[in-house]
């Protein structure tokens, strides 16, 4: 049995490039997002709020990203569906500070690993959503360092 395993990590350059591809796909939309990337602990690797965003929308970004990685690589908008399908002592969860249960939370996977996850807030479920999908898409699998 093995006490260890090896795992594919989210860099900086990685995060940045979710970022970059989410802001594009927002601006592109006529949209003012707050978007987030995190690594699969919930650590902030990178966050923007473009011009004219809601400032309060940066905490929920970041809630969005951690609450995906926190449960497993979940989307967020499917947790909300889950949620809303169980009793309400279950959806109690959704109203744990920092979890954010509707849309907005993606997963990074590379290979089918989850790397990490990016939020977005300040449209609708649906438009956050989709800026968050486009930032998680442009996370691409890069040469191992020879250190790994």
């Amino acid at each position: 049995m093995s006490h260890t395993r090896r795992s594919a990590v989210l860099t900086l350059e990685g995060a940045g490039a979710a970022l970059a591809a989410a802001l594009a796909h927002a601006t592109e939309h006529g949209l003012r997002m707050n978007i987030a990337v995190v690594d699969t602990g919930g650590a902030l690797l990178t966050f923007a709020r473009m011009d004219g965003a809601f400032a309060h929308s940066g905490p929920i970004a970041i809630d969005k990203a951690c609450t995906s990685v926190g449960f497993g690589g979940a989307p967020t908008a499917g947790l909300y569906e889950a949620l809303a399908a169980e009793d309400a002592v279950i959806r109690g969860i959704g109203n744990r500070p920092g979890v954010a249960a509707f849309g907005g939370g993606v997963p990074i996977t590379v290979d089918g690993e989850l790397v990490g996850a990016i939020g977005a807030s300040g449209g609708s479920a649906e438009e956050d959503e989709q800026v968050a999908a486009a930032g998680a898409a442009a996370v691409v699998t890069g040469p191992l360092p020879d250190n790994v």
